[in-house]
This record gives C-alpha cells, structure tokens and sequence, in this order.
C-alpha cells in the first residue's frame, strides 16, 4: 500500500495554517478480519433527559403570569354562566356555539375563518417582532411543562438533588416521592381533560355524570385522551416537542430577519469567558465578562447553550438572560451580557432607542396594517349581525302546479333559525313577479336559539308569465325589527 502526502488550508484568527495529512492511494474496500464480531452502529443519538434549573428574574416573572392568567381562564371559563346557561359552550349535537352574548350557527362558519387569519397574522406580527414570544411564554406545551416542572421540584426538590436522587438506587424516599409526583400529575391532567371536554358539553353536567360514572363514549375518549396528552407531553416529552413535533421551529427562521428582537447573547463583551475570582481584573487575565458558569445552559428548558448563537430550539423564554443577570449582579458586571436585542442591534452597537427604532421596519408595519383591517372587519361584521338565519329550499314533491283558481303554486321550505335567547316572531312575503303571494301561513313563532322547517306556498298568476325558471326573493322581517334577511329562490312556470 502506497500514500501520499497532501495538505489542507484552514483559516483561523491567527491566520492560515497548513496542516498535512497522510492519504492512502490505494481506495480498494479493507476486509475485516474472519474472527470479528458484528458492530452495532446508532444511527440517532440516545435522548438524556434535561433537567431545568429554577430560575428568577423579569422573564420568569412574565412566563408565571402568563401562566396564571391562561389557565384562570381555561379552567374557569366553563363555570362561568351568562343568564340560565354556559357562557362559552360548544353545543355540537345542537349545532350552536354559544359565545357570551353570541349564538352562532354553522352557517357562521366565516368567523371562525376570521378568527384563523387573526391568529396567524398575530402569530407573524410577534415573530417578526421579537421572535418566539408565543413559544415561551403561551404556548400549552411552555406553560404545562413549567407547571409539571414546578410539581417536580416540590416533590423531588431542586435540579441537584432530582440528578442525584436519579442516578441513585430506589428505595423508599424515591418511591415516595415519585409517587407523589406522579399522583399530582395524573390530578391536573384529568382535571385538564375534564375542563376540555367542559367546552362541548355542559360542565355541571358533565360534573354529574362522572360522579355517578354515567359518561357517553365520546366523553370519556376525550377527557382521557386529552389528560393522555397532557400527562405525556409536560411530563415527558417536554423539550421534544418543542426541537421535533413542532413545526413552528422549522418555519421560524422564514420569519425572522436582522431586525427580530431575540434572545442573543453579547460575543464581543462575554469572550473570552473563563472563571475567575469577583476581585480578580478580567482586562488583565485577558477574559471578557462571560465566568464560564454554565447556568445559562442548566436553566434552558431545552438544553441548548446560547452561547453558540441563534439555534432553532431557542423558544425564546429568557430564561438564560435571567440568571445572567443575577451572575453579573454577583460578580459585579453590568448587566445585559445574555438579553433581548437583534442582530443588527449587536453588531453595529445600536442603543436601545435606535433598536427599537428599527424594529418598526415595513414588514411590521404590512403585518400590523393587515391585522388592524381583519380585526375592524371582524368587529363591524359582528356588531351588524343579523341574528337569524334562514335557508330556502324547494319541494321535492312536485316543481310547480295549478292551483284552485288557476293560479301557479310552487312550493318551498324555510329553515328559520332564531339566533337570539328570546322568543320571536317572523313574517315571511315574497317579490320577484307581479301578484305574487304567499298563500300558506306567513307569520311563524320560534322559540330562542331554536330552529324550525316552515312549508311556505306561493302562488302567482298564470297569465302574462313566460314559462321557466324566474328569480323571485325572499324577505323574513324579526318582529322585533332586528332586521330583515332575503333570500333567493327560483319560481317555476309550466310549459
């Protein structure tokens, strides 16, 4: 077997450096040896669990509150009543949502379109903004997996003694506590299915039914599949979901630019990090601010060292830049060496006057202009709601025939669908051709939030009107002058 000898250039801040390299020139396949035994290679690193230390600050604080108010809202707001019912309820046997004051049906299917665009415009707005906010702060998994983590710590203590208490052997203060861990677990993840399944059937009801275990299927699927996901999801999967189920961190970076306000940490004031006593001069031993501490990567829910840069599983929580401060406070440093800023903000040393300056760039402005207009729309559309709805259909039975008197009479069928938790009453009269009328009963009572089929005839006159189809309409007027819906139909004339 022959080599040769070739070189590779690098380029390092010292400069290039040649470093030489022994290359076989004979490329033919190397045999193993007879007697050797088969090698298994893993081809996926094996997961290690992370454990998150605790950590206090402004960010933490933020995340809390966050956390306190969407799971106040979300587990309160089926107890909530709004006159003699629930105030948010999903009724999808009934085909009605009832939102506080608001009855909607499915023909109102353009709100929730609505409230789609919203959500995604809002979602674009705040990452082009300033990054991951939804991630670390209000996202289900971020606020379940900071709840889970914080029954973690009370029953298993801080990060030092979970890492202990994990490589050591079971005995009874481990059981004990896993189990009780565990048992607080379970509890907020049915309480978590339960509320869930709250919001499609009357949660008083549903109460009812499961202190006498008298539960539909449907019921109970959910409640258990949703505390299922819950339980495994916060208590286990954690971080995974975040770096591999979830999409929002691949698609992220298509949303973000020089100008998004993220988590960063200052490479020119932190390098070279090293330790170092609180009285040592870092000018003199040649270190920058960074001590080499390492806590910003024990804080970090998913593991990763900010340090190394931007990364996509960054969920943006500034966890990191919170314990940077209390590191810098110690060591008596300025604060800021981990923080919220941008890229350009860094590397130009902008202030933080001119940062936010250029937050206000025109894709924020496009995404604020397009939101502010959806949501208007939204508003105006729901505040001139006609509450009621009405669908026209024709009698299958016959399209048209001749009536006493020599008249043509077409039948249709209305479904009415009174909208509002009152009763009222309608009044149906049809336009479209000359003494036209509606023969069959013209004045129908619907009870609140109910609907009701209405068979109407019409009739018309048989002189004078050309054979085929004729567009004639509608107009069903609430008696309480709550407004007037028309609807078009087609008239038949016989040949």
């Amino acid at each position: 077997m022959t080599s040769k000898e070739t070189t590779v250039n690098t380029n390092t801040e010292q400069g290039r450096v040649v470093i030489p390299i022994a290359v076989s020139a004979d490329t033919s396949p190397i045999a193993p040896p007879p007697d050797a035994e088969p090698e298994m290679v893993a081809l996926y690193e094996a997961h290690k669990k992370i454990y998150p230390r605790s950590v206090t600050g402004f960010f933490s604080n933020w995340r809390w509150a966050l956390v306190w108010i969407t799971q106040i809202i979300f587990y309160g707001l089926p107890w909530l009543e709004w006159g003699q019912r629930q105030a948010v309820l999903f009724d999808l046997g009934a085909r009605r949502f009832y939102i506080f004051g608001l009855v909607l049906y499915p023909q109102d299917f353009i709100y929730l379109t609505g409230i789609l665009v919203i959500s995604a415009y809002s979602l674009f707005l705040f990452t082009a903004v300033a990054g991951r906010l939804w991630c670390g702060y209000a996202c289900p998994q971020t606020v379940y997996t900071e709840m889970f983590l914080w029954m973690e710590k009370l029953a298993e203590g801080d990060r030092s003694a979970r890492m202990r208490r994990d490589a050591g052997p079971w005995n009874l203060d481990k059981i004990g506590r896993k189990a009780f861990k565990q048992l607080m677990w379970v509890s907020v993840a049915l309480a978590t299915g339960f509320s869930f399944v709250g919001y499609f059937t009357p949660i008083r009801v549903l109460a009812h039914e499961f202190a006498v275990w008298d539960l539909g299927s449907w019921e109970i699927f959910w409640t258990f599949f949703y505390a299922f996901a819950t339980y495994g999801n916060a208590g286990y999967m954690r971080e995974q979901v975040c770096k591999y189920m979830c999409p929002y961190a691949r698609f992220q970076s298509a949303m973000f630019d020089k100008d998004t306000m993220i988590v960063t940490y200052d490479v020119e004031r932190g390098e070279p990090r090293g330790a170092r006593s609180k009285k040592a001069d870092p000018a003199k031993l040649g270190l920058g601010a960074c001590v080499d501490c390492s806590l910003c990567v024990q804080v970090c829910p998913t593991g990763i060292d900010i340090r190394k840069g931007l990364q996509y599983e960054c969920i943006g929580c500034g966890a990191c830049a919170d314990v940077c401060d209390t590191v810098m406070d110690k060591v008596g440093y300025a604060r800021g060496l981990v923080k919220y800023s941008t890229q350009n903000a860094m590397s130009q040393h902008w202030t933080r006057n001119q940062t936010l300056r250029h937050v206000l760039r025109p894709r924020v402005l496009v995404y604020t202009s397009i939101l502010g207009l959806v949501v208007i729309a939204m508003a105006v559309s729901l505040t001139l709601r006609i509450p009621f709805k009405v669908d026209v259909v024709r009698d299958r039975g016959a399209l048209a025939r001749i009536a006493e008197g020599g008249r043509i009479e077409n039948v249709f069928r209305l479904q009415i669908m009174n909208a509002t938790e009152a009763a009222q009453q309608f009044h149906v009269s049809v336009t479209g051709m000359p003494d036209l009328q509606v023969v069959s009963e013209n004045d129908v009572q619907i009870e609140s939030t109910q609907s009701r089929w209405v068979p109407v005839r019409v009739q018309g006159p048989m002189e004078g009107a050309e054979p085929g189809s004729h567009t004639i309409h509608f107009e069903i007027t609430a008696s309480n002058n709550v407004g007037t819906v028309v609807e078009k139909a087609a008239f038949i004339v016989p040949r």
